[in-house]
C-alpha cells in the first residue's frame, strides 16, 4: 500500500482531486458550445464571442451563492438541486438587462473532497448550464480542512452573457399606465431561507423530513425545490416583442430575489415613476402562507424578504400584456397582471 502523503494527511488530497476533475469532461460536454476554445482544467476558461453577431456588443456578467439554502442540501443528502439553483440564479440576473448567458464558471470550498458530492454538483451545474445553452468552461475546487463544518460546503458562480448595447433593457422608456406582469415561481428559490429556517425549524421544530398536510410534500423537499430559470422565455419575449426599429413592449425586468418586490422592481424603475403590486393577483404559494402565519412575520416584511410566488416581474405595454403573457404561458410557464406603473418617485407600494 501506497505511503499517504504529507499533504493529504493535513487533510487536502490532491491526488483524489484530480481523480475527481478527470471525470468532468464527461460531465460538461452537454454544455458545450462552438465559441468555446481548448479543454476544462486550464488556467483560465477560453470563450471566442462572434462579434460578427453584434453591432456593439456588451458583456454582462453576475456572481452568486446559494445562501443558507445549503443547510438543506446538506440535512437532505440531494447536492444536485443547489448546483441548478446557482446557474439559474445568476443567468436570470443577467437575463433582466436582455442579456442571452454565454459561459458559467462555479466555485466549490469545503472541508474535504466528497466524490459523490462533487458529482452531484457537477451535474447540478451542467443540467442548467445546458437548459440555458450556457457553457460551462471552468472553475475551482478548494480543499480546506478545519474552514468548513464536516460535511459541508460551499459554492458560488460566475455568469458571463452578452447583449447588443442598443436592445439592452434599462427600464428608461418605462411610463404611467404599463403594466406589470409576475412570472410564478417555484418556491423560495435562493432567498429568505435563514428566516423560513428559524421558523420552521427553530421556532416549530419541525425537520427536513416532516410532511406537512398543506404542502402535500416534505418540508426538505418543498425548500429545495430549484429555482426557475427565466433566461429563456425572456430572450423569447425580447426576439419576438422588441424587434429593432419599432416601439420596446417589454420595457423592464426584475428578478424577485432578496429583498423581494419593494427592493427590487426600484432597480428598473424611472424616478418619476412607481409600481403599484396588488395583492389577490396571483396565489400565493402555500410555503409562504405557512411561514408567515406559524412565524408571525408582518405581511409587508413577507413581501420585502420573499418572492411570495412570483420570481420575475415583467413591465410592459399595456396594449401588448395580452399577447406577453400568451408567449409565457406557451413557455409553461403561469403568468398574471398583477400590478401597474403610476407616478411616483421609484418606489414599489403592495396593496
Amino acid at each position: 500500500m501506497a505511503k499517504k502523503k504529507a499533504y493529504a494527511k493535513a487533510g487536502v488530497d490532491i491526488d483524489l482531486g484530480n481523480k475527481v476533475k478527470a471525470t468532468l469532461p464527461q460531465l460538461l460536454a452537454s454544455t458545450h458550445r462552438k465559441e468555446v476554445l481548448g479543454k476544462v482544467g486550464g488556467f483560465g476558461g477560453l470563450f471566442a464571442l462572434d462579434t460578427k453577431k453584434y453591432k456593439q456588443p456588451v458583456l454582462v456578467s453576475s456572481v452568486d451563492g446559494v445562501g443558507t439554502k445549503l443547510k438543506l442540501a446538506f440535512a437532505m443528502g440531494k447536492h444536485d438541486t443547489v448546483g441548478q439553483d446557482l446557474v439559474n440564479h445568476c443567468v436570470n440576473d443577467i437575463a433582466v438587462l436582455g442579456a442571452e448567458p454565454l459561459f458559467f464558471l462555479d466555485y466549490i470550498g469545503t472541508g474535504k473532497l466528497e466524490p459523490k458530492v462533487f458529482q452531484e454538483l457537477i451535474k447540478g451545474f451542467a443540467k442548467a448550464c445546458a437548459e440555458n445553452n450556457c457553457s460551462l468552461i471552468g472553475g475551482e475546487t478548494a480543499q480546506m480542512p478545519g474552514f468548513y463544518q464536516p460535511g459541508e460546503y460551499d459554492v458560488s458562480g460566475t455568469v458571463v452573457g452578452v447583449v447588443e448595447k442598443s436592445r439592452m433593457l434599462d427600464g428608461k422608456t418605462i411610463r404611467p399606465g404599463d403594466l406589470v406582469l409576475g412570472i410564478e415561481s417555484s418556491g423560495l428559490h435562493t432567498n429568505g431561507y435563514s428566516l423560513a429556517r428559524k421558523i420552521l425549524f427553530e421556532e416549530l421544530d419541525l425537520d427536513p423530513r416532516s410532511r406537512v398536510p398543506e404542502l402535500k410534500n416534505t418540508l426538505g423537499a418543498e425548500l429545495l425545490k430549484v429555482h426557475i430559470s427565466y433566461g429563456p422565455v425572456v430572450q423569447a419575449l425580447l426576439k419576438t416583442y422588441n424587434r429593432p426599429g419599432k416601439p420596446l413592449a417589454v420595457k423592464g425586468l426584475a428578478h424577485i430575489t432578496g429583498g423581494g418586490f419593494v427592493d427590487n422592481i426600484p432597480r428598473v424603475l424611472p424616478t418619476n415613476c412607481n409600481v403599484v403590486i396588488r395583492k389577490g393577483t396571483w396565489p400565493v404559494l402555500p410555503i409562504f402562507t405557512l411561514i408567515g402565519d406559524k412565524g408571525a412575520v408582518p405581511e409587508d416584511e413577507m413581501y420585502q424578504v420573499f418572492n411570495m410566488g412570483i420570481g420575475m416581474t415583467v413591465v410592459v405595454a399595456a396594449e401588448k400584456a395580452d399577447a406577453v403573457l400568451a408567449t409565457i404561458k406557451a413557455h409553461k410557464l403561469k403568468a398574471w397582471t398583477i400590478g401597474e406603473v403610476t407616478r411616483g418617485k421609484g418606489e414599489v407600494l403592495v396593496q
